[in-house]
């Protein structure tokens, strides 16, 4: 298993406008990112802080992005 890099929510912010999905809706202290093909996920955008494993892992699941490829995707940027 990929030991995957903590993130701020701006950094996830652009790997998801990247990958094409855009930003629908601002609510509170979360941003709903949908994609064309149905797939959305949610962000926390608490003050810069950086996002925990756990919770970049969840959002890859709902996006259906591979770890593997999300530290392929973060080294090119």
């Amino acid at each position: 298993m990929t030991r995957l890099p903590v993130v701020s929510a701006a950094q996830l912010e652009d790997l998801l406008l990247g990958l094409g999905f855009t930003k629908k809706r601002v609510t509170g202290g979360h941003a709903i990112y949908v994609h064309a093909d149905g797939r959305y996920t949610v962000v926390p955008r608490h003050g810069g802080k950086t996002l925990n494993r756990p919770l970049v892992r969840a959002i890859l699941r709902q996006i259906e992005l591979a770890p593997e490829d999300y530290v392929r995707i973060l080294r090119d940027c």
